[in-house]
């Protein structure tokens, strides 16, 4: 038989199972971030109703502190200009985010965190901080030493960028 027709391998191959973990990583940070008491209430609530989703995330995860055009951050963030143009005006009306001008560039504009943004970012890092210790419990210390090491190495130092 045909391995390519054997169903099992869709189900079980390394990327399929790399989206789902990377999928459940991301949920629960989520859900953490809704209950955090260190998350501004309005955003905690908007995780809470599964308004702010891994889209979201991704200016959390990509904005750097500095801030960024916004060409930049979807490029880093890997999103089109205006899916990210989109995500940048949800959250600049959440008060997440804001734009200002770009000292070096008086037509362009910068998105930095807000003072409740830099508040959101605590916490997400609250949340990351347990969401790993979670998985380090539940795969064990080694385990998951190797998956990081394995996955920063085969994302090529993404994972520093």
């Amino acid at each position: 038989m045909d391995p390519a027709l054997n169903d099992g391998w869709r189900q079980t191959h390394l990327g399929r199972l790399l989206g789902h973990a990377m999928r459940r990583f991301d949920a629960r940070v989520l859900h953490l971030m809704a209950k955090s008491p260190q998350a501004p209430l309005a955003l905690a609530n908007l995780a809470a109703r599964e308004q702010v989703s891994a889209a979201h995330i991704h200016i959390t995860r990509h904005l750097r502190l500095a801030g960024d055009r916004l060409t930049d951050l979807a490029a880093r963030a890997g999103m089109s200009k205006q899916a990210m143009a989109d995500l940048v005006d949800q959250c600049a009306a959440w008060g997440l985010v804001g734009r200002e001008p770009d000292p070096r560039d008086a037509r362009a504009r910068l998105i930095r965190f807000t003072p409740m943004g830099l508040d959101w970012l605590a916490a997400f890092h609250a949340a990351v901080a347990q969401a790993e210790t979670e998985f380090r419990d539940e795969v064990g210390a080694d385990v998951a030493t190797v998956v990081a090491l394995g996955l920063e190495a085969y994302a090529g130092g993404l994972a520093t960028a």
